[in-house]
């Protein structure tokens, strides 16, 4: 059984900074892609990051390209650095694991594994 766990969000003003982390366990995850998707109010959720172990790719949706920087310090395990957070960012953001090749990594449909979430809120 495979179980995503995230932490890191949190509060914060705008322009303010949050690292969020997730940790995938009960199986390993050489080959898979790592992401994080995002479901604000009244939304529907959206691809936010994504990254192949190694260095072999990574994606960042448009709306928060040159802010936020995803990593892959190990195979199993992937932060999200967010920075110059804005109110239109605030939403309960997803780690997920995708472990097919042939998808877009930017279709949740494409992931198999999920992770219950993490509340970011950004203030004006």
């Amino acid at each position: 059984q495979v179980q995503l766990v995230e932490s890191g969000g949190g509060t914060v003003q705008a322009g303010g900074s949050l690292r969020l982390s997730c940790t995938a366990s009960g199986r390993t995850f050489i080959w898979y892609t790592m992401g994080w998707f995002r479901r604000a109010p009244g939304k529907e959720r959206e691809f936010v990051a994504a990254i192949r172990p190694g260095a072999l790719g990574i994606s960042y949706a448009d709306s928060v390209k040159g802010r936020c920087t995803i990593a892959r310090p190990t195979v199993a395990n992937t932060l999200l650095q967010m920075n110059s957070l804005k109110p239109e960012d605030t939403a309960v953001y997803y780690c997920a694991v995708m472990t097919k090749t042939g998808t877009t990594v930017t279709n949740s449909l494409g992931y198999d594994y999920w992770g219950q979430g993490t509340q970011v809120t950004v203030s004006s």
